[in-house]
């Protein structure tokens, strides 16, 4: 079942590796990838060219990392009618569902249409995306729920059209976008049901590794920047050797879900999705 709204994969450096590129094809998954100019001619080699989305300049001239062409994509996708698009980062390892307390590749675009099944049946919910692995991790009282309510959508994000915000700044740039709709008085919506597999930040070459990240002092500026924007709920920490910054997203709890006047189905539907073995090769 593939997905009604655009995805979306913004990319920089890294067309030989182009991780979530392969994953999404591994599944099925239509997409495009969106690259600067002067790296079209290395993506299209390695990536059918109908796939391949040109930015009209090179942004990362402007030193605003990512940014400039988030909001590319973002007006893209309205242009194309659509109400909603999907944004991923380039460095998704594995999709999978979290069923039963297996956490399992999935090998078709399911995961995609059941997201936007869910959003679409209510009024307000400005953002939705998928967990990452390591953050959903099983505990003494079992898995996780299947959904959180009102909290930050990191590298896998279905935004919502029509909201009112735009990405902005230069660091952080998910979590400020997560904490300015929530303070909007919509809500956000973080599947644990399906997660991504990333590599983890700083671990690769390529997008915002060697210059934005890079600020050279333990990321405290990358920290700050967000305190900077939403003193009232965030605060910059230590941890892991590094800076980090620490949000509060209790006071975002009563963004309450509210339903279209829709019947919602009845019973568990599983959308087609079937759990099955078979050989690694």
């Amino acid at each position: 079942m593939n997905p009604k709204f655009p995805i979306y994969i913004i990319s920089k450096g890294r067309w030989k590796n182009r991780q979530t590129s392969r994953v999404l094809e591994s599944m099925g998954v239509p997409y495009r990838i969106v690259v600067e100019p002067s790296e079209a001619l290395d993506y299209e080699s390695v990536i059918d060219k109908r796939k391949v989305l040109v930015l009209p300049s090179d942004f990362s001239k402007l030193s605003q990392g990512s940014i400039p062409v988030r909001n590319w994509v973002w007006e893209h996708s309205m242009k194309e009618g659509h109400d909603w698009h999907w944004i991923l980062d380039d460095n998704i390892c594995s999709i999978l569902r979290l069923n039963k307390n297996m956490k399992v590749k999935c090998e078709s675009p399911t995961p995609f249409s059941v997201i936007e099944d869910f959003v679409l049946r209510y009024e307000n919910i400005g953002q939705a995306g998928m967990n990452y692995r390591n953050f959903c991790v099983m505990s003494e009282d079992g898995a996780p729920p299947p959904i959180r309510f009102n909290t930050r959508i990191y590298s896998c994000i279905l935004i919502r059209n029509d909201i009112p915000f735009r990405w902005r700044g230069r660091y952080n740039e998910d979590t400020d976008l997560s904490i300015r709709i929530m303070k909007g008085k919509l809500v956000t919506v973080l599947f644990n049901a399906f997660l991504i597999d990333k590599a983890t930040t700083l671990t690769q070459s390529g997008g915002n590794t060697d210059t934005i990240y890079n600020t050279g002092d333990k990321r405290f500026a990358f920290a700050k920047s967000l305190v900077d924007q939403h003193p009232d709920v965030a605060r910059v920490v230590w941890r892991f050797d590094r800076w980090h910054h620490q949000v509060n997203y209790k006071p975002f709890k009563m963004n309450i879900l509210k339903k279209k006047d829709i019947e919602f189905p009845r019973g568990v539907n599983n959308f087609g999705m079937k759990l099955y073995e078979r050989e690694e090769k």
